[in-house]
């Protein structure tokens, strides 16, 4: 099956073709790091990793998610706190970093941060300027959004309603509301940089313009991000670039993940709803966290409560209660594959759901297998299927004994299975029936077998 994509631009699904053979290009708008991401953050991180992870089975990949570090928000914060810009970055990349790798989202191939590029930034404003679509005003410097006849393709906007509806103050540098900044300057107290224009600081939409410019050409493949960034960002980003690049498209395909919502609430700061991923994955195994945003199909929205985490770890507890005590050769497990019918879900426009259907049809099968040869393939294609999904990265002994079900902790869970095999050895069948009830109602599934008592969530 060919990679169905849907693309914002289009409006519909369709056919993915590279515009070099082989080889695919691609960008993800990252954080920007003032503060830990919350799970909305975490959305297109998890999503589209597994794009990636299904585009490399085909195609030599070169992903750049990029780091903003250059921001209002990260001089507010650096204010608020009294620390230097440097520790706030530093911190939370690294915070972002390893908050995304517990949610089993891989590094991608380049990540270029935006106080690395200003040279690249100036020089890009300095070609819009000379093919006049941009303008100096009073020490800025603006995109002068009349002069590109398609902006408003991507969101799907009408420019002259736009301008006939607008309540925004059009400040007096500017020629009308909507020009954007691409440079503005800076005061003492604020990071800057010199340029042609004096001393300042880019705007955030010229970043990612030249950032993907500089690594991955003036026309990539793929440009991925949450559909809060359609407009004004990418729609912005399209604008700069293809016209800086005499009309070239800065992306072939564009696509968005839907948002995100709590208990069916907008996330809000102000209501106190936000999640952090750094405070979630303390209490609850990334793998529960990432199957839960795999949960929708990416365009969709996805209500986020503790229902959404719940289900998701009982659908991992049935994965790995499939592959458990089966010991599959290594030789066995490197040479297995996906099943064609978890790809072709996955290439149809990233259908994780369908594609976890067929994950659960595949244990089916494992848990209704007789033959040991047959469960020792059926597991490998298991782990195939985990290894694509970012999913079953966890010994299947280790996953059931890291669970804590109410006060029982794993040692406790052992504890009762020694007293009851004890009970059982002394043919005090009541105390090792009352103990296994007791596990039941804590949520532990036990297993007698010639080889000992095994146990796990149910």
């Amino acid at each position: 099956m060919t990679l169905q994509l849907h693309d914002t631009l289009q409006g519909k699904k369709v056919p993915f073709v590279p515009l070099k053979e082989g080889e695919v290009t691609m960008y993800l708008c990252g954080p920007t790091v003032y503060n830990f991401a919350h799970i909305g953050n975490a959305r297109p991180a998890v999503v589209f990793d597994l794009l990636a992870r299904l585009l490399r089975r085909s195609y030599k990949l070169t992903f750049a998610r990029n780091i903003t570090d250059v921001d209002d928000k990260i001089n507010a914060a650096s204010i608020e706190s009294g620390k230097p810009i440097e520790e706030i970055t530093a911190r939370y990349i690294k915070a972002y970093n390893d908050d995304m790798g517990a949610l089993g989202v891989s590094p991608p191939d380049l990540e270029p941060r935006a106080t690395h590029h200003i040279g690249e930034m100036i020089a890009m404003i300095e070609k819009l300027i000379d093919k006049g679509f941009a303008y100096e005003a009073e020490g800025h410097v603006l995109f002068d959004v009349s002069s590109n006849e398609s902006y408003g393709s991507l969101s799907k906007r009408d420019l002259r309603e736009m301008i006939a509806g607008s309540r925004v103050e059009v400040a007096p540098y500017k020629k009308a509301a909507h020009d954007f900044v691409l440079w503005k300057p800076s005061t003492p107290e604020l990071p800057g940089w010199d340029s042609p224009w004096g001393r300042g600081r880019p705007g955030w939409h010229i970043e990612c313009s030249a950032m993907a410019e500089k690594h991955l050409g003036d026309t990539i493949d793929i440009h991925a991000g949450g559909r809060d960034l359609v407009f004004p960002h990418h729609e912005n980003e399209m604008a700069q670039s293809s016209c800086a690049h005499d009309g070239a498209p800065f992306a072939r395909y564009w696509l968005h993940n839907g948002f995100l919502s709590m208990d069916q609430t907008k996330m809000s700061k102000s209501l106190g709803n936000v999640l952090l991923v750094h405070e979630l994955i303390k209490t609850i195994p990334g793998e529960v966290i990432r199957l839960a945003l795999l949960g929708a199909h990416y365009k969709q929205p996805l209500d986020w409560s503790a229902e959404t985490l719940e289900s998701a770890r009982r659908m991992l507890d049935r994965l790995y209660g499939a592959v458990q005590g089966i010991d599959v050769p290594t030789d066995i497990r490197a040479a297995a594959d996906v099943p064609e019918s978890l790809v072709a879900a996955l290439e149809d426009d990233l259908n994780s759901p369908k594609a976890m259907a067929e994950f659960f049809a595949l244990a089916r099968s494992l848990n209704k297998a007789t033959d040991e040869d047959t469960k020792v393939q059926l597991a490998a294609q298991m782990y195939a299927c985990g290894d694509l999904m970012g999913l079953l990265q966890t010994d299947p002994d280790s996953w059931f004994a890291g669970h804590v079900e109410g006060n029982l902790s794993s040692d406790d869970i052992e504890s009762l299975i020694a007293k009851r095999n004890a009970a059982k050895a002394n043919r005090d069948f009541a105390t090792a029936d009352a103990i296994r009830d007791q596990l039941s109602e804590a949520g532990v599934t036990i297993q007698d077998s010639r080889d000992g008592t095994t146990w796990r969530r149910s």
